[in-house]
């Protein structure tokens, strides 16, 4: 069982980075040790900055920074980084065309028994519609080291989305195909296409190998690039398959489901169900207790497909 959480695997690489480049700079809203970064900032102190909890200016002085030269990553809470900090992120961030790397960490549901105030199920949608605003979920540990160090290589801004805990590994150190702003496809379906992103494709995955054995041909398509979506692969997902099934740790409204829908209806018309979250408050409980609550598992998109295919 992997305990590894993606957030380490976010230190790991910027502590690489930051030790042959004086110009990685990390900022964080007194959120260093949610984000798993305090060994950045005792190994790295002079290319640390702790503003505390001012997430809105968080995102300004990293967008400053970013202008002096910097390679700048703002960590901070997803809930508030996608709300707080939306306009610094949409004036300062995506407009100025700033290097400024936006990761949002405890994503969606991660905080729990916090309740709606601390859950970021509105997050995709939030900086999804920020024009130049790009959008990433990574499944695993393995694909977020991928996702990190290519994002070091370019000098736009992007938003990433990680959860507080380790999950399952879908990959491995040895096969962790990846190409930025592609979908992974990790199996092709003749019945149902089930695209997923974030903590959300191991279920996926899951499910796909139970309803292969049982007779009905399921592929997954891994969407960790939210923004810019591929389309392509999700045309091709369509037309190979009867039906569509679209899962995320976010909101029904705005999110992957509603672009993959918009693609879907334009180019390869099929029966598409979007599992997420609803239009409501979230209950109370762990991560777990939540996904099996709104049917967001294995079971959850396997009982879906079948309901699709009637």
């Amino acid at each position: 069982m992997n305990k590894i959480a993606n957030k380490q695997v976010i230190c790991e690489v910027l502590m690489e980075k930051a030790k042959e480049d004086r110009d990685v700079v990390v900022l964080c809203s007194d959120s260093r040790g949610s984000a798993s970064l305090t060994p950045f900032a005792d190994t790295y102190p002079d290319q640390f900055v702790e503003v505390g909890i001012a997430e809105q200016s968080l995102v300004s002085i990293s967008a400053g920074l970013a202008k002096c030269g910097k390679k700048a990553y703002a960590a901070s809470p997803a809930c508030f980084l996608s709300t707080r900090s939306m306009e610094p992120a949409k004036v300062d961030c995506a407009y100025s065309h700033t290097n400024v790397k936006l990761i949002g960490i405890s994503g969606g549901v991660s905080y729990g028994a916090l309740g709606m105030t601390h859950h970021s199920a509105t997050d995709i949608a939030d900086m999804a519609s920020i024009p130049g605003m790009r959008v990433y979920l990574p499944s695993d540990r393995f694909q977020t080291r991928k996702l990190m160090e290519a994002l070091y290589q370019d000098d736009q801004t992007a938003y990433i989305r990680v959860g507080r805990y380790a999950v399952p590994d879908v990959y491995s150190e040895d096969n962790c195909p990846f190409e930025m702003d592609k979908a992974t496809v990790i199996g092709e379906g003749t019945d149902v296409a089930i695209i997923a992103c974030g903590e959300m494709v191991e279920a996926a995955v899951a499910a796909s190998k139970e309803l292969n054995e049982q007779g009905i041909s399921a592929g997954v398509l891994d969407m960790y690039c939210v923004k810019p979506l591929d389309e392509q692969a999700v045309i091709r997902a369509a037309e190979k398959a009867k039906a569509v099934i679209v899962i995320e740790e976010h909101t029904r409204i705005g999110g992957l489901g509603s672009m993959v829908c918009q693609i879907v209806a334009a180019n390869a018309p099929r029966k598409v169900t979007c599992m997420g979250l609803p239009d409501a408050p979230v209950i109370t409980g762990n991560s777990r207790e939540v996904f099996d609550y709104y049917h967001l598992n294995k079971d959850g998109i396997i009982a879906a497909a079948k309901e699709l295919l009637k």
